[in-house]
Parts: C-alpha cells; structure tokens; sequence
C-alpha cells in the first residue's frame, strides 16, 4: 500500500534542500547498491558528480542522527508511485524541542518538569496513546529515541488524537545520557516495570520527575535501568502477567496527578 505523498520526501536534491531548511526528517530510505557496486538493478547508477553528491548528503544524515535504510527497489516502489531517484525521506509533522530547553523553558516559566521517557517503544499505537495521556495528564514533555522506537510520523498523530502537535517532544541519540542529564537537572527517574517490588503508590512522583516505560517486547534496557532511581510496578490481581506498555504508562501518570 502506497503512503500518503503529503509526507515523503522524494529524490536527491529534495532531500537535500529539506535538510538546509531545517526540515525534521524520522528517516530515510536508500535504494540498495547492487554488487557491482552501481545501484540495485543496474538503474539510477549516477554520473561522479551525482554520486559524490549522493554520498555527501548520506554522510550529512548520519551525523544528524537520522536513520538510513538501505532497500532494494521493489520497497521504495511500493511507497511511491513517483520517480524516487533511488531515496524517499519521511517528514516529521511535528517540531523537536531540544531536551535541554524543554527541561530549562519548563523552570523558567515556574513549573516544576514532568516528562516521559520511551526506552524502544516501537509500536506507533502505543508512542500515540502514551502520548495523549501525558498530554491530558499535565506532563510538560516526551521524550524519544532517535533511531529503535516508533516513528513520530502522521500515524502516530493520529493515534495521539493530535496529542504529539500540542506537547513538546524531545528527540535523542542516546537515551542513557539524556537521563543522566536529568537526574542532573534535579529530575527524579521513576522506571516502570513489573520486575519491581515496589508498588508505583509508594514512590516519590512529585515534580519534578521522569517517567520511564520501556520496549514492549523486553521492557527497559540494562543501561537506561541501571540509571533510574526507582523501579516501580503497578500492582495487578489478574492472571496476565503485564499490562500494554500504553496503559502502564497512563495508569503511572494518573497516579502521579493523584500524588501531587
């Protein structure tokens, strides 16, 4: 199924006037080299001049962190139906706020910060539905990875109900640095997780602080666990052993609200 144009960035040069403007990309895709070294299928194979372009622009990518997927033609055929030129880029409708003026916007108006923290959430339901409860909780921001979490694409708009437009989101590379900065900035991390004894109800979660949820395949990563200062779990009588990643995260924000 064909996606929507309204948010591709489609060819070489566009993506690369994208880029100048300051266009916020969720990523790109590459048509794969061939082994011959000429593009996947003996077309799109460039003049020098286009392929020292191609690979500038490539390494401008990286060092924005913005992820590159390398795919044979069939793929990027199957997102377009236009000339692609061997590259498709994903817009992002939204604006990021760098974390450290999210965290110092939010002291300089009064407020103490409440954010969330995503560690590899990848379903766009969930970042959608996490989203729209920080948004009706009074968090004051959300924090994403950069590359192995849901993109914040339309879908995940959607799924918000138009949440991710009305809070400000932070994207990072690192998400272990990210929270050491906080827990810096005088923010306590709050991790959520079922391997916890300790229940949510018991713990500190005045503002200001960060909460955490992790993948919902492995739950939070060893790295980003090892600098939270508290694991919590949500107390369950049921037979399941988890709750979606989506409805833990509401139930710990409603709980926060509760608290302070």
């Amino acid at each position: 199924m064909r996606r929507k144009d309204n948010d591709l960035i489609i060819g070489w040069h566009p993506v690369q006037e994208a880029l100048d403007s300051g266009k916020e990309l969720t990523r790109v895709l590459v048509l794969r080299r061939g082994r011959d070294g000429g593009r996947d299928g003996g077309r799109d194979g460039g003049r020098d001049g286009d392929e020292h372009r191609s690979s500038e622009l490539l390494k401008q990518l990286h060092a924005l962190k913005i992820p590159v997927q390398k795919v044979p033609r069939e793929k990027l055929d199957r997102v377009t139906g236009r000339n692609h030129q061997g590259i498709i880029a994903f817009a992002s409708p939204i604006e990021y706020v760098p974390l450290e003026e999210m965290v110092a916007g939010t002291y300089e108006r009064g407020e103490s910060p409440v954010l969330v923290a995503l560690d590899g959430v990848t379903d766009v339901g969930n970042l959608g539905a996490i989203a729209r409860s920080a948004e009706c909780f009074g968090a004051t921001g959300l924090i994403v990875q950069t590359s192995g979490g849901a993109p914040v694409n339309a879908d995940a708009v959607r799924s918000s109900s138009g949440a991710l437009l009305r809070i400000p989101v932070a994207r990072v590379p690192d998400l272990k640095r990210a929270l050491k900065f906080l827990g810096e900035s005088g923010l306590n991390l709050v991790a959520l997780t079922e391997k916890s004894e300790k229940d949510l109800a018991d713990c500190q979660l005045s503002a200001p602080c960060c909460i955490v949820a992790g993948s919902e395949h492995t739950g939070i990563s060893h790295e980003v666990w090892n600098v939270c200062h508290v694991h919590a779990r949500i107390p369950m009588t049921g037979q399941t052993g988890s709750l979606n990643v989506g409805v833990a995260t509401g139930i710990a924000l409603y709980t926060r609200q509760l608290k302070s």
